[in-house]
């Protein structure tokens, strides 16, 4: 039967809503099936045949051929060869089934579809989206808020919550505040799919300095390294893979452009980026900055080093509640020990002293 009007319907959902014109037709299909076999007053055995090209929907019952006395989905042999003269007991009848109003039927369906199988469709669209960002960062805005979550708009009318303890001290919490998130996990739920996402997570950092780097998205400069303590402060290694290229200088940007962007974001947080190195007393040296080191004792077996200040730097070294030492060697990968001049002298700790560039 001819169904230009279905097809167009088919057409315009499917753009409208952004959505594979392919599945739609899948899900159009359980819908018209589920109504003709209430309209046939079957539960099996129909098909549905669509031709686009044709503009025609046609419907078939398939039967299985008895001798006589047909139960429900059979038909008996006499009947059968009324269709098929040649058919035999046991084989299948495909006939087709005529309806006369059957414009009806679609437009109830599609109503239903609208309401349930789309909704479905649409769904697992969004998850694919999100999924598709997994481990990356996105824009999102505060749409609600409480004492313990805000509400935040991911777009694509979804919306995540996020506890106001995994939020930055300095994040300004308002209605329509605009944050940067990093997604760490999406899944499909039974009410659809759910997005995790974190302002604390390092890798937000990450993402920051990429988006702002022209040279670290070409791959001339790579992050080797990253530790952050969020909202306060983090420590990001830096190498280049070309010699005429500075790798802080490109991140930092002229007169600070770059990092100032990616501070902007962190609401304020510090970020100290140093040079990677395959030296590790030039490695740990720059990690530990801005502390002044005088003597390094790296140890390759084990990756870890004894580090000598002097006494009057030796606070500022560990940096307060131990912070400095602390990112500087999650950050470079060294275990680091530091020790103050007269400690070493104590423990009989011999080292050489390391120039100092700036004399």
């Amino acid at each position: 039967m001819q169904s230009k009007e279905f097809f167009q319907a088919l057409t315009m959902i499917a753009d409208s809503r952004g959505l594979d014109k392919d599945k739609v037709l899948e899900v159009m299909e359980r819908g018209l099936l589920n109504a003709v076999k209430k309209e046939l007053d079957y539960n099996e055995n129909i098909t549905i045949e669509f031709d686009e090209e044709k503009d025609s929907i046609r419907v078939f019952e398939n039967l299985l051929v008895v001798k006589e006395n047909p139960e429900y989905g059979e038909i008996s042999l006499a009947e059968a060869r009324k269709t098929r003269k040649t058919i035999k007991v046991g084989e299948i009848l495909t006939r087709e089934v005529k309806i006369k109003d059957f414009g009806r039927l679609a437009a109830v369906s599609v109503k239903q579809i609208l309401t349930q199988g789309l909704k479905q469709l649409e769904r697992e669209k969004v998850y694919e989206i999100f999924k598709n960002q997994e481990n990356e960062m996105i824009n999102t805005k505060i749409s609600a808020l409480n004492k313990e979550y805000v509400t935040l708009d991911l777009g694509h009318d979804l919306e995540t919550s996020l506890p106001r303890k995994e939020l930055l001290k300095s994040d300004a919490v308002r209605i329509d505040a605009k944050l940067k998130v990093y997604v760490t996990k999406v899944e499909m739920t039974p009410k659809g799919p759910k997005v995790y996402v974190s302002r604390n997570d390092k890798n937000l950092v990450k993402r920051l300095l990429e988006q702002v780097t022209p040279e670290i998205q070409d791959g001339t400069v790579e992050i080797m390294g990253l530790a952050r303590d969020a909202g306060e402060r983090s420590k990001v290694a830096v190498f280049s893979h070309d010699d005429n290229v500075d790798p802080v200088g490109s991140v930092v940007g002229y007169k600070g452009s770059r990092i100032n962007e990616v501070l902007e974001s962190l609401q304020g947080e510090r970020i100290d980026i140093y040079e990677w190195s395959k030296d590790p007393v030039e490695l740990i040296r720059n990690a530990l900055e801005p502390a002044k080191i005088i003597a390094i004792n790296p140890s390759q077996k084990d990756k870890t080093a004894v580090v000598i200040v002097e006494n009057k730097d030796f606070t500022s070294a560990i940096g307060s509640k131990g912070q400095n030492v602390r990112l500087a060697a999650q950050s470079s990968g060294w275990k680091i020990d530091i020790k103050s001049v007269t400690d070493a002298e104590e423990m009989g700790i011999n080292y050489r002293l390391i120039e100092d560039d700036s004399a």
